[in-house]
């Protein structure tokens, strides 16, 4: 697994247990408790991680922006569809491990499982070698997403409902769809409908589910 981490994220690991535990999905364990050995806690260092390497890179290339333009893009670069595409960019995905039954479903093609990964990886980077070798992982990995940021983004909601007002449409729709997963970590299913168009979405709370079907419909929509 190490070397396969290695490869993925341009990095070498000094310490083999890191990058199993980052590739390693909690369905994998089959019963061993709690998730233990599981990318979980992994995913939970990495999040902060990137939000302060996110955070430090955008205030060093937009300084003459202040703290809403700059939320509105640190928002937008740790969100789960950028994540998620981040590491199938990388081709994350391929390299977890899951139990069998959840990559017939195909678990590792999920938003929300890819994004988590990625954090994981970014978190066991920055515990293996600190700060210096996740900042290089992360500006190479959302190099295309940060150039991609010409103006501060709008959240994928507000956008979709300054498109609807704009055409004398209803409001967006949102409903829940379906829920699945364990009471402690729970994935809820969005549908979000506008005139006859429809987006979907998924997330580990309903808001985020929101804005996953929010952006999936929005990038959809004619100009």
């Amino acid at each position: 697994m190490s070397q396969a981490l290695d490869a993925i994220l341009g990095y070498r690991f000094t310490r083999e247990d890191l990058p199993r535990e980052a590739l390693t999905h909690r369905s994998a364990l089959q019963g061993k408790g709690a998730g233990r050995g599981s990318n979980e806690r992994l995913e939970f260092i990495g999040d902060r991680v990137l939000g302060l390497l996110i955070a430090e890179w955008i205030a060093e290339r937009f300084p003459k922006e202040q703290e809403g333009d700059l939320g509105r893009r640190l928002a937008s670069l740790v969100s789960q569809p950028i994540l998620a595409h981040v590491a199938e960019t990388i081709g994350l995905g391929q390299a977890l491990s899951v139990a069998p039954g959840e990559a017939r479903a195909g678990v590792q093609r999920r938003a929300t499982v890819l994004a988590d990964a990625l954090e994981a990886a970014l978190g066991a980077i920055y515990l293996d070698g600190g700060l210096e070798p996740a900042r290089a992982f992360v500006r190479r990995a959302w190099a295309e997403a940060m150039d991609g940021q010409a103006a501060p983004p709008k959240d994928a909601k507000t956008a979709l409902q300054e498109w609807a007002q704009k055409r004398g449409l209803d409001l967006p729709d949102y409903a829940v769809t379906g829920q699945s997963g364990p009471p402690h970590a729970p994935v809820f299913e969005v549908a979000v409908t506008v005139g006859k168009l429809t987006g979907q979405g998924s997330a580990g709370n309903k808001r985020a589910a929101e804005q996953m079907a929010a952006e999936n419909l929005y990038r959809s929509l004619p100009p």
